[in-house]
């Protein structure tokens, strides 16, 4: 969850580390450090609980001298609490070696008996001063800050990214990654390390992706890469396909505000490309057909909103793949003992690529036997890496913790797979695939009707619930996911009590939660498609409505049959029975970052939540 920056070149390396920390505050963090060898090789830290501001309100007190190699880190408590000592850089070796760490030591207990035994005294309760001192420890053995990281890294379990710099090796930042993300910024006379490229897609977009157990040493001139036995490595290249601007809020009040009028252009952005002569080939799949035709069982894992795009991605592929499916959360797949074999193909969705739970169910499928298919928005990412083929989504960086386009590009790219899918497999005909595909062409110019035309009735009909307390979903079909993700919204940003429900499952318990004024919204699915499970839904709203619910509900253009029992009704324009929920999650979307900025909530970076997840 912590971020993560390195850099050595010709600049002041201050103003980089914080403004690569400022494009990582997105991931979610309650202290910030830097460290630099200044012009004279001597090494100089500063670190401060809270936010970034802290840090910088810190250096503009009290300069640091700066110099052209440093290191920088964003920290979210695991082991001790969020304070001045246990943030990030830790020192050690006489304070002329500083360490940051992202991730988990899971044996530093043993690792810190050991050393405290030999008389070293902590002065934090975390697991990274635990590295720091075992680091420092063999750079006075061996004098080379490559050669002591391999001799500890090999003795380190759990998840980590550790970087460090010494004082003795000017102009050189060493790092190590194992089940955690770092990335290599290519520059001219100057490189980069980040937990993400965003930390610096200001100054380079060419990049290298580091693998699993590698160590990774830049200069200015110069980047090697070897594995945790010594063994050289050539790192996979990559170029960064957005630029610093598109990370920022350009006037916007908020990220998550930006990035919810961004989603027609996700949307657009992750078809282009996928569709020729009406029919959908995915370029990143051409000679995977494998992948598909030998199948007979599919599971789909993932964790929070990318599960939910998942339970959407299900009613997709089984009618146009026809294959079963299942979705699976990530944190309970490979713990259950899961029946998979060669002829499964389990499909992992994440935002960044790097979730750790997602990441372990992946490498969990692969030591099975069974087919890996990733879907991620984030290059160079590691569960790619592990997968046997990835789709990319085309969403650009989100930076709001609360996912809103990447969710509605995950679904976009489900929707492509299960087209992919029937065709390879000759299940789905050219003619009901070529009518899938207008039906995706027109979903950029809908999403942006929505946002024209309910927006502002949306953001009035939360201002007006603002004290709620309590809000309930439900939806049927390829509903009820979004009545849950709906649900998941209003808990991440506005700290209220939010359920989602399968409508059908109303009288089978949820019903008690009813009472006079409770606000419920509901999905009502267009009558065009199923005239009965419509029929169905309008009942389940009679039902709520009789025992003094508000019902908000979020109907097609034209289903009058809504009116007589709905206290509000929001607008969305026709579409596809499997095409719907990309048109009514927006509106939910709006409801909750409208509810939360009307309780004075920050909705961008929500309490206790990062955007990206690396540990389990």
């Amino acid at each position: 969850m912590c971020g993560i920056v390195g850099y050595v070149g010709p600049r002041p390396s201050q103003d980089i580390l914080l403004a690569g920390l400022a494009r990582l505050e997105y991931r979610g963090y309650d202290s910030a450090g830097i460290a630099v060898i200044d012009e004279a090789g001597s090494l100089n830290m500063r670190k401060k609980a809270g936010k970034l501001q802290m840090l910088r309100d810190s250096l503009a007190d009290a300069a640091l001298a700066d110099g052209s190699t440093g290191i920088g880190h964003t920290r979210w408590a695991t082991h001790g609490g969020p304070t001045d000592a246990n943030a990030h850089p830790h020192l050690a070796d006489d304070d002329k070696l500083a360490l940051i760490h992202n991730g988990i030591i899971e044996n530093f207990a043993a690792l810190r008996a050991e050393l405290e035994a030999e008389g070293v005294t902590f002065r934090s309760e975390t697991d990274t001063e635990v590295a720091a001192a075992l680091v420092g420890r063999e750079y006075r053995r061996t004098g080379d800050l490559k050669e002591a990281f391999r001799a500890v890294v090999n003795r380190l379990e759990g998840a980590f990214t550790l970087l460090a710099v010494h004082q003795d090796e000017p102009g050189l930042v060493v790092a190590a990654r194992r089940n955690s993300p770092l990335v290599i910024g290519l520059g001219d006379g100057e490189n980069f390390l980040g937990s993400d490229v965003a930390a610096f897609v200001e100054h380079t977009r060419r990049a290298l992706a580091i693998g699993q157990d590698q160590i990774v040493a830049i200069t200015p001139s110069e980047v090697t890469v070897t594995d945790f036995a010594g063994a050289a490595v050539t790192p996979e290249p990559f170029d960064v396909s957005w630029d610093a601007t598109s990370a920022e809020k350009g006037g916007w009040p908020s990220f998550m505000a930006k990035e919810v009028a961004e989603e027609p252009d996700a949307v657009a952005n992750t078809i282009r490309g996928r569709v020729r002569d009406g029919a959908v080939v995915i370029p990143e799949l051409d000679g995977s057909d494998d992948l598909f035709r030998g199948v007979d069982r599919i599971i789909i894992t993932a964790c929070g909103t990318a599960s939910y795009a998942g339970m959407v991605g299900k009613y997709a592929l089984e009618q146009w793949a026809r294959v079963p499916v299942d979705v699976e959360l990530a944190h309970e797949f490979r713990y259950r003992d899961p029946v998979i074999g060669e002829n499964t193909l389990v499909v992992s969705i994440s935002q960044s690529g790097e979730t750790m739970d997602t990441l372990m169910a992946v490498k969990y499928a692969r030591e099975r036997g069974a087919r890996t298919l990733s879907i991620c928005n984030t290059q160079g990412a590691t569960i790619p890496r592990e997968s046997d083929a990835v789709v990319y989504t085309h969403a650009g960086p989100e930076v709001a913790v609360a996912s809103t386009k990447a969710f509605v590009a995950q679904i976009t790219a489900l929707l492509l797979l299960g087209l992919h899918a029937g065709r390879v497999r000759g299940t789905l005909s050219a003619a009901d695939g070529a009518a899938a595909v207008a039906e995706l062409d027109a979903l950029p110019a809908k999403i942006a009707e929505v946002l024209a035309e309910e927006q502002a009735h949306v953001t009035q009909l939360a201002g007006w619930m603002a004290d709620t307390r309590s809000v309930l979903f439900l939806g049927r079909h390829v509903g009820y996911p979004i009545a849950l993700e709906g649900a998941l919204k209003l808990k991440e940003i506005s700290y209220i009590h939010a359920e989602g429900f399968a409508a059908g499952e109303l009288k089978h318990g949820p019903i008690a939660l009813i009472e006079p004024g409770q606000p419920v919204f509901v999905l009502v699915p267009s009558p065009r498609h199923s005239a009965l499970l419509h029929a169905k839904v309008v009942s389940n709203i009679q039902e709520i409505r009789a025992r003094g619910a508000r019902v908000i509900v979020i109907a097609e253009e034209g289903d009058a049959a809504v009116l007589p029992f709905a206290d509000e009704v929001i607008r969305i324009p026709l579409a596809g029975a499997l095409f719907e929920p990309l048109l009514a999650v927006v509106p939910l979307q709006i409801f909750a970052m409208a509810l939360a900025t009307a309780k004075g909530l920050d909705v961008d970076q929500p309490r206790n939540l990062a955007k990206s997840v690396t540990v389990e």
